[in-house]
């Protein structure tokens, strides 16, 4: 008697994203070390559209923030950058996630929960287009008290950093001579490369001082450029180019305390201290201006207000004051790059060949082996010409 035969049954795909679970609090941190497919699990209160962008460049499969993605204080840029891309949302699931999740546990994102295996670990908001639209449109509403907020943190600013602001107190001292010269300023943050890239015929002419902020650096190496100074609390930017040659300005706070001197401590680099209460962008402008460059370039910084609210701290209130104190020397790159033209033009090009050519002749038919040299190009030209008239008849 024949027995039947037993037939493996196929598991069941279990419906939603399923991908390796990726944490950090800090996006910055988390976006370093993401490979295409992961679920990014972050605590980002207002995501912000330079961390949406990472996400996005990324690959990753989904995002689940602890925190709210839009807190309704301001229409942050980040959430919508992730729908476009289209990358799921789940929003608000709590900081408890950290405990219950570990980094590179198989987990899986469905509707409004995160699970690991059939479990259910998390539970929060599944954000759409539509969600997103709605939470943006009231978040405009708010705009009139951060305006407020946004006034009183620059005051306060003001009233820390004004001998910095007005008479340039506490800037250190560098080797690389600025005066009179263009400054090319790159954060790395709202389209960057792309800024970088159109301002490559601006940079081979003028040759200005690269200043890196932070990761900035490692944007200017990526364009094959190499900064000449790097500004910045030195966490977000690679060994590799705080060891490029550049001179290095730590960022410290008001009060003298530099973190970022200890990392350079370690690698047995120099530093020079410059402490300020503004972000890093800032004191590489104020450097800049007190040095005596004629005209800053700007690559990646933040210019309207809701970039500067995007930035997501009350201390992007000094970019207002030093964009001020900076005036008709900033300028943004993408202006620039659409204002710039190469002061040597193509028909200059093509008429220095062509006399460059006619001189070659002239020197050749003034010695005798050159016109013996002419007499037989002149031979082979009517060859030429003999042929093609026996092609033609």
């Amino acid at each position: 008697m024949r027995l039947p035969t037993l037939r493996r049954s196929r598991p069941v795909a279990l419906p939603g994203v399923v991908g390796v679970a990726r944490l950090d609090p800090r996006t910055k941190n988390l976006t370093k070390r993401l490979r295409p497919g992961d679920i990014a699990i972050i605590n980002h209160v207002d995501l912000d559209r330079v961390s949406a962008e990472a996400l996005v460049a990324a690959q990753v499969a989904a995002v689940v923030n602890a925190a709210p993605s839009i807190s309704g204080r301001y229409p942050n840029l980040g959430p919508g950058i992730l729908m476009a891309a289209g990358i799921p949302l789940l929003d608000d699931v709590g900081a408890e996630v950290f405990a219950k999740v570990g980094e590179g546990d198989a987990v899986r994102v469905h509707g409004a929960s995160l699970y690991r295996g059939h479990a259910e670990v998390a539970f929060g908001v599944e954000q759409t287009e539509e969600t997103i639209a709605k939470a943006t449109d009231d978040a405009r509403s708010g705009l009139a008290i951060q305006l407020e907020a946004f006034a009183a943190n620059t005051m306060e600013y003001l009233r820390r950093d004004r001998d910095l602001l007005l008479d340039g107190v506490g800037v250190p001292d560098v080797s690389t001579q600025m005066e009179g010269r263009h400054v090319l300023i790159v954060v790395r943050g709202y389209d960057y490369r792309e800024d970088l890239v159109a301002l490559k015929s601006y940079i081979r002419e003028y040759r200005p001082v690269l200043i890196g902020v932070d990761g900035g650096a490692d944007a200017l190496l990526e364009a094959r450029l190499k900064p000449d100074i790097i500004v910045g609390d030195m966490d977000s930017v690679s060994d590799t180019a705080l060891r490029c040659g550049a001179e290095l300005i730590v960022h410290a706070y008001r009060d003298g305390r530099a973190p970022g001197a200890d990392r350079l401590d370690r690698l047995g680099l120099e530093s020079r201290v410059f402490a300020a209460t503004g972000t890093s962008e800032d004191i590489a402008m104020l450097l800049a201006d007190s040095k005596g460059a004629a005209l800053i370039v700007a690559v990646g910084t933040h210019l309207s207000l809701v970039e500067f609210l995007d930035k997501g701290r009350s201390g992007a209130a000094s970019m207002f004051l030093t964009r001020l104190r900076v005036g008709g020397k900033l300028v943004d790159a993408k202006g620039v790059s659409r204002l710039y033209r190469s002061r040597i033009q193509t028909w200059q090009i093509v008429m220095l060949l062509v006399a460059g050519l006619l001189a070659f002749l002239v020197a050749l038919a003034a010695t005798p082996a050159g016109q013996a040299w002419l007499e037989v190009v002149g031979i082979r030209w009517n060859d030429l010409v003999f042929w093609i008239r026996g092609l033609v008849t």
